[in-house]
């Protein structure tokens, strides 16, 4: 099919791979502005960008696709190139733009996004950390057709995928992206051959992902330890959790925990005991053990590391 692929990080360049693989003539990639980044704040090109222009694809980086917004002079550029382009179909993965109504409507087959939930769970910015976070055993991926609403279109297809003990926000995030390519390819199979249905989401079960935000960072130990271990999970690698230890000024970040079922000896937020396997804190519920973490300015270090320098007032 003739797509115009609109995309910007890592999740979205799996599945532009995937298209191209497929043999899908992709004539023009949207994608996000070139952001500075490092420590020497240079522009880099978005993981889309870098596969599209390896691949030979033309690139276009509007700040918006709004015709009345604050930039018309890029988004007429925009419209006019997607009507060159002739589109069959537009598939969307974390572009990171609202695509107004005139997008939605300018390929024959209209806008098919790529989103990481089982809608109509977790709609919203961060699905796959509110996943982990909530507890769910599952998530998945569905292809979704768009419409002016926050991920409320038709579903079109969907593949689960289990969530496991060990699953972080950033390992999740690379099973998720696999599957999504997978699954595009297979939904446009589908739509090739007249078989691709939707069905109507049920508003009564539909949950939001707000975005995620630095001050949700603080561990709250008056939470049982399951659920703390559960954050950790969710927010690694952004905005990461902390907590503040005996004997340190700024917060800790902690990057892996696990939770114990034994009951805990002192009030929650208190250190019981640091060991080579692990700095055990108490909770309201059970003691959550942090096996790896990082002092602000450092290094991420296993626990047993880090109490060696550590020394607890």
């Amino acid at each position: 099919m003739r797509i115009v692929f609109a995309g910007t990080p890592e999740f979205a360049r799996q599945a532009l791979d995937a298209l191209l693989a497929a043999g899908h003539d992709i004539p023009l990639v949207l994608t996000q502005p070139d952001r500075p980044a490092g420590r020497g704040l240079k522009l880099m090109p978005s993981a889309v960008k870098q596969a599209a222009l390896q691949a030979s694809v033309p690139v276009l980086q509007p700040h918006s696709l709004r015709l009345d917004g604050k930039y018309p002079e890029e988004a007429a550029a925009a419209r006019q190139a997607l009507l060159d382009a002739e589109p069959d179909v537009m598939v969307v993965a974390a572009y990171g733009l609202i695509l107004p109504r005139w997008v939605l409507d300018l390929p024959r087959h209209g806008c098919l996004n790529i989103h990481a939930s089982l809608l109509p769970r977790w709609r919203g910015a961060a699905p796959i950390q509110r996943a982990i976070d909530a507890g769910d055993a599952e998530t998945g991926i569905t292809i979704m057709q768009m419409d002016v609403g926050l991920d409320t279109g038709d579903m079109l297809l969907a593949l689960p995928l289990p969530i496991g003990p060990l699953h972080t926000a950033a390992s999740l995030h690379d099973d998720l992206a696999a599957l999504g390519a997978q699954a595009i390819v297979e939904a446009l199979q589908k739509l090739e051959g007249g078989t691709l249905q939707g069905a109507k989401q049920d508003e009564a079960l539909a949950t939001y992902a707000a975005k995620l935000e630095k001050s949700e960072a603080p561990l709250d130990f008056s939470q049982p330890a399951q659920v703390l271990a559960r954050r950790v999970r969710a927010f690694n690698p952004f905005p990461g959790a902390t907590m503040t230890l005996p004997g340190l000024d700024a917060p800790v970040k902690i990057w892996q925990a696990l939770a114990l079922p034994q009951a805990a000896a002192c009030r929650p937020g208190e250190v019981e005991s640091a060991s080579a396997e692990g700095i055990d804190v108490a909770t309201a519920q059970g003691v959550l053990r942090i096996t790896e973490l990082q002092k602000a300015g450092g290094k991420r270090q296993a626990a047993a590391t880090f109490i060696q320098g550590w020394q607890p007032q």
